[in-house]
């Protein structure tokens, strides 16, 4: 063997040798990064399941909500129906023009009245449910970014 292949060839051996470490120093930092990577698998699990939870609190509240205004809504109906046929049966007793003007102005009167306190009642009512609503997700949603972070 000449001397130029002699160098050559260590040359190779080390040059070799250089890139089977590099794989050494690639599996540290793959380690931590799998590691980190698991840390950040559990928090976002836990962060999930807390947002889960604030869904179903919210969801629950929002039909109960629903099942409140839609009792409110019958409520006001059989009221509105019981005064409609009210009116009917004191009209029907009545016999002179002037005495049915004044009971259909009066049962306007009455009507806008009820009309203009079933609406606040139902403003309030959908205020109430959209506060229910909100206020577990806003928290559970603060609360599961705080950890996750």
């Amino acid at each position: 063997m000449n001397q130029a292949n002699t160098k050559e060839t260590n040359a190779d051996t080390k040059a070799d040798m250089s890139f089977l470490a590099v794989p050494g120093i690639f599996n540290g930092f793959a380690e931590q990064n799998l590691t980190k990577a698991k840390e950040n698998i559990e928090k976002a699990k836990m962060a999930s399941g807390a947002v889960n939870d604030a869904l179903r609190d919210a969801y629950s509240a929002n039909a109960k909500g629903a099942a409140d205004y839609a009792a409110k809504l019958i409520e006001f109906s059989n009221a509105n129906t019981s005064s409609a046929f009210d009116f009917l049966s004191h009209l029907l007793g009545l016999k002179s023009p002037s005495e049915i003007l004044q009971l259909s102005a009066a049962q306007g009167c009455k009507n806008f009245e009820a009309t203009t306190a079933q609406s606040r009642e139902l403003w309030q009512l959908t205020r109430k449910i959209a506060t229910e609503t909100a206020d577990p997700l806003k928290k559970s949603f603060a609360s599961a970014l705080q950890k996750a972070a």
